[in-house]
């Protein structure tokens, strides 16, 4: 293995994530936003994103199974084609059936697909780069999610309110198309392993070892992973339901110029990100996992003056630009968490399970999603003037989780 991180394989698998990921940051942008544009439910909407979750948690675990026996390099390339295969069906479909029905199906076959196709990148670092550089690589990953993160949706904003859905969803199909192309040509270290009887049972013999070294061997992570649960159900799905309704719905602003600025509000959620992944790459070794709460305690803050925003506030664009920046300073928090958190987690575990242990544990940590998104759904429609009440309780629950939390990651090391 070399020494030096941009290997030429890392680099494809690089640049293969920032195209197939502005595609489904694209994609994911225009879906949900189309429902709610004909819908104007956030009960519903918070519905099918629920629903669209549990794909992704299901298959997560399946994906690191997968990630440790096949080549990774395959794994991305058929996903990606497959992606770009159901988006195309969709645009056939999409005249033809129930659009509540078929975007449900779609959006959980999507989800479904990146909750597979996740864990096979994760896995391939530790594969490519020295152990040394481990917290570099995260971060760039991390970086590449979020450039992508940022082009995606301020593009599709801007295709979706000036031409609608058709121009996004052909651009995302090409995106798919070219990652996928140019992934064949990665080269990932991998040595086939014999399966020990069937294929299920296999399955749960590596799901057990993966539960097992979580549990007892490294039970800090285990406790770690309930935090992120806790933080996901009231903090993240608060922002996943409640940008798009708020923004959409809430504030007095026209349909076309509010599809727009939730686009530039999901760019400032991926410009967060990339600053996030940034700070953690140059930080590097100086990032202590064991300070980790505090991070927690400081995103669940940024809360506050969102809902004092609602309440006090009675200019759209004030209200408006007061969510964006939490929502970012939110997510640059957020990343350089995430980039911790894998990377001790990347070298506390054997390279055998690595794939497995990272897969159980991103479906441990997305498992309250789904019903994050539909508790929001439900209280932004049953609290309908009121959408302040709804994004200070998700703050006090969170800030709560955070303060209790920090006392877990203070034994990580």
């Amino acid at each position: 293995m070399e020494n030096k991180l941009f290997t030429k394989d890392f680099t494809l698998v690089v640049i293969g994530q920032i195209i197939s990921l502005f595609g489904n940051a694209a994609i994911r942008f225009a879906l949900p936003l189309y429902l709610l544009n004909q819908t104007g439910s956030s009960a519903l909407y918070g519905t099918v994103m629920a629903l669209s979750f549990v794909p992704a948690v299901l298959l997560s675990p399946v994906g690191g199974l997968i990630a440790d026996r096949v080549n990774k390099r395959n794994i991305m390339v058929i996903l990606d084609f497959s992606t770009a295969g159901v988006i195309l069906l969709f645009m056939f479909l999409m005249n033809h059936v129930s659009l509540v029905l078929l975007l449900t199906v779609t959006l959980m076959i999507l989800y479904g697909i990146a909750g597979a196709y996740q864990p096979a990148v994760q896995a391939s670092v530790p594969a490519l780069v020295a152990q040394d550089a481990f917290m570099s690589a995260n971060a760039v990953i991390n970086v590449i999610s979020s450039f992508a993160s940022l082009l995606g949706p301020v593009l599709g904003g801007i295709l979706y309110s000036a031409y609608g859905l058709i121009p996004v969803l052909e651009v995302s199909i090409a995106s798919f198309v070219v990652s996928a192309v140019m992934e064949i040509f990665i080269r990932i270290p991998y040595q086939k392993r014999k399966a020990e009887g069937s294929i299920v049972r296999t399955a749960l013999k590596d799901l057990k070892e993966s539960v097992y070294f979580i549990c007892r061997e490294k039970p800090l992570i285990g406790q770690g992973l309930l935090v992120v649960c806790g933080i996901n159900l009231f903090l993240s799905a608060m922002i996943i339901v409640g940008l798009p309704y708020l923004i959409t719905e809430v504030l007095p602003f026209e349909t076309a110029q509010a599809n727009r600025l939730y686009g530039y509000a999901q760019g400032a959620l991926a410009a967060g990100g990339i600053a996030g992944g940034i700070s953690a790459g140059a930080l590097g070794k100086r990032l202590r996992v064991s300070k980790a709460g505090n991070l927690l305690i400081m995103g669940a803050v940024c809360v506050f003056p969102i809902g004092s925003a609602l309440l006090w506030l009675n200019s759209g664009v004030a209200v408006y630009m007061t969510i964006t920046s939490c929502c970012f300073v939110i997510m640059v928090i957020s990343t350089i968490f995430t980039v911790q958190i894998m990377s001790f987690m990347q070298a506390e575990t054997p390279q055998n399970l690595v794939g497995k242990v990272i897969a159980v544990a991103m479906t441990g940590s997305m498992c309250a999603q789904p019903f994050g998104n539909a508790l929001y759904g439900f209280l932004f429609e049953l609290l309908a003037g009121y959408e302040a009440v709804v994004v200070l309780f998700a703050g006090v629950v969170s800030l709560t989780i955070a303060v209790r939390a920090k006392r877990v990651f203070s034994k990580l090391e």
